[in-house]
C-alpha cells in the first residue's frame, strides 16, 4: 500500500510541475539554462527563435544550439544546429549568429575562427543553409563569404538586413569599425554600390561590435554594443538615419547593467511582433557575483518608444517578459 501511495504521490507530483510549466505566464531571465551570449531573435512560422553563441572558451565553442517557443515563455532547445564538423575550414570560436529566410530556405551567418591575420589565418563570416528553422544545419560556401579585413573591420558579428525594397545587406564588424555591404541575390557573393565600393564604413560614434537594424515608421534604427563584452561596462547604444547607410549619429545609450540585477548587458536583437505592436529586446547578461567571463546567460525585456520615436531606456528584470502568443 505504502509502494502505491508513493507512487501516486510521485505521479501527482509529476503532473503538477508540468502544470506549472505550461501555466507560466511570465519567463523568467535567463530564458533558459545554459551559458549563452549573442542571441539572434526572430520570428519563423509562427513561431519565436533564438539562436546564441555557446558562451564557453575558444576551443570549445564549436557549435550551435537553437531555442524555440511558441509564447516566449516555454522554450524547446534544438542541440548542435550546425558545428565545426560541417563546416571544414572553422576549427573554433563559431559564434554571433543570425539567420533569414529567403524562399523555402534558411541562411545561417556566422563568425568562425576569431582571424586576425588573413593573410596568415582563415577564418572569418561563413554561411550555413538548412530547410528547417531548427537546422541541421550545412556549410554554404565551402568557405567563408567574408575573410578579409576592409576598413580595418574584424570580419566577425554579422547582421543581415532586408530593406524595404527586397535587399538584403550585411552589417558587421569588431574591432571599433563597422561596414555594411550590398548581399547577391543566392548569398553567395557580394554587389557593389552605385559608386563601385563594395564594402561602406558606417561606423558611429563608440562603436565596438554587435550591430543591429530594424525599420520603424520610415526610419532606419541602427543599434550598437559598446564598451568590452567580458566587463561590466558593455551596453547597447543607437542612432537613426533615412537610409541603411547613414550616417548615424548617435542618440544615446538604451541598455546597460543594473547593479541590482545583472552586469554587461549587451550584444542584443530586437524582436517585432506586429499583433499589439510589441517590442522585446533579447541580450546576454553576466549574473551578479560571475567572474567567469564566459559565463554568459540570455535574456528578453520589453522594449519601448517615446512619443518621437526615440528608443526609451530598457529596465533588466529577474521576472522577464510576459506569455506573448503569436
Amino acid at each position: 500500500m505504502k509502494t502505491v501511495l508513493t507512487s501516486l504521490c510521485y505521479i501527482l507530483l509529476v503532473l503538477g510541475a508540468v502544470a506549472q510549466s505550461k501555466g507560466k505566464i511570465a519567463a523568467g531571465n535567463p530564458v533558459f539554462p545554459g551559458w549563452y551570449a549573442d542571441p539572434e531573435g526572430v520570428i519563423f512560422d509562427k513561431q519565436y527563435w533564438i539562436y546564441p553563441t555557446y558562451s564557453a572558451p575558444y576551443e570549445q565553442q564549436v557549435f550551435f544550439d537553437a531555442f524555440s517557443s511558441k509564447d516566449l515563455v516555454n522554450w524547446t532547445k534544438h542541440p548542435h544546429i550546425l558545428d565545426t564538423q560541417r563546416v571544414t575550414w572553422a576549427k573554433r570560436a563559431m559564434w554571433a549568429p543570425a539567420i533569414v529566410k529567403k524562399g523555402k530556405q534558411y541562411f545561417l551567418f556566422f563568425s568562425a575562427n576569431d582571424i586576425h591575420d588573413p593573410a596568415k589565418e582563415t577564418g572569418g563570416i561563413g554561411v550555413a543553409v538548412s530547410d528547417k528553422p531548427g537546422g541541421p544545419f550545412k556549410d554554404y560556401l565551402g568557405k567563408p563569404l567574408i575573410g578579409e579585413l576592409h576598413n580595418g573591420a574584424q570580419p566577425i558579428d554579422q547582421f543581415v538586413f532586408q530593406d524595404k525594397d527586397g535587399q538584403y545587406y550585411i552589417i558587421y564588424g569588431g574591432w571599433r569599425h563597422c561596414n555594411i555591404a550590398r548581399l547577391n541575390n543566392d548569398f553567395t557573393g557580394l554587389l557593389p554600390f552605385e559608386d563601385g565600393t563594395v564594402y561602406k564604413e558606417m561606423t558611429p560614434e563608440k562603436y565596438v561590435e554587435g550591430p543591429f537594424m530594424f525599420i520603424r515608421n520610415g526610419k532606419y534604427y541602427f543599434m550598437w554594443s559598446e564598451g568590452g563584452w567580458g566587463g561590466p561596462d558593455y551596453s547597447v547604444a543607437y542612432g537613426v538615419a533615412d537610409t541603411p547607410v547613414g550616417p548615424f549619429k548617435r542618440v544615446g545609450k538604451i541598455l546597460q547593467q543594473d547593479a541590482a540585477i545583472a552586469t554587461g548587458a549587451g550584444h542584443h536583437s530586437v524582436i517585432h511582433v506586429k499583433k499589439g505592436d510589441k517590442w522585446f529586446i533579447v541580450y546576454h547578461r553576466r549574473p551578479l557575483g560571475e567572474t567567469d567571463i564566459n559565463y554568459r546567460v540570455t535574456c528578453i525585456d520589453e522594449m519601448h518608444f517615446g512619443p518621437d520615436g526615440e528608443i526609451l531606456p530598457v529596465k533588466i528584470t529577474k521576472e522577464g517578459v510576459k506569455a506573448h502568443k503569436l
